[in-house]
């Protein structure tokens, strides 16, 4: 059996990544990796700490190669470690060697980095709702996506131009 692309949607937060997901897995009739994070920060009954970031990117891994087993030819993944990577650094100073480690290891096929010209929507989870702060984190995602040396493409305008475009580079996959 093929492995299934996987298509890494990237971005700060409240850009449209779990919408973006969502929606082609519907339209490809394939599965998506919902965000571990949020399952996993609605259970502690405390503010996150350092050591939370690389047990929610081992939970992020293992959702994401579970579903890849369901999947046929694609798997839509709402974020990976390197959203852990980033809020770790900013956050802490710092990142776990084993999220460094597992970000050069994890291979995508593409990866659809969501833009911020979408408006902020509020979620108790999100914690950077100035459009400057959205910049700042979409300018690191941006860089991250250009080392990576996977194809990768910026995703802006409404949730339908997002889509068709998105759409429109998965099937050059």
């Amino acid at each position: 059996m093929q492995k299934p692309k996987r298509i890494l949607i990237l971005g700060p937060e409240s850009t449209g990544k779990s919408t973006l997901a969502a929606d082609l897995a519907n339209h490809f009739d394939e599965p998506w990796v919902p965000e571990f994070a949020r399952e996993y920060l609605e259970k502690i009954d405390r503010p996150y700490c350092y050591e939370d970031l690389a047990e929610i990117g081992k939970g992020q891994i293992r959702l994401e190669d579970h579903l890849a087993e369901k999947a046929e030819n694609y798997l839509f993944c709402d974020t990976d470690l390197r959203v852990i990577h980033i809020w770790s650094h900013h956050r802490f100073e710092k990142t776990d060697q084993w999220v460094m480690d597992e970000i050069g290891r994890r291979r995508y096929d593409l990866i659809l980095l969501t833009d911020t010209d979408l408006p902020w929507t509020p979620d108790p989870l999100r914690e950077y709702p100035d459009l400057e702060m959205r910049q700042y984190f979409f300018k690191k995602y941006l860089q991250l996506a250009q080392e990576s040396g996977f194809p990768f493409l910026i995703v802006s305008g409404d949730q339908h131009k997002r889509l068709q475009t998105a759409i429109n580079e998965v099937n050059k996959l």
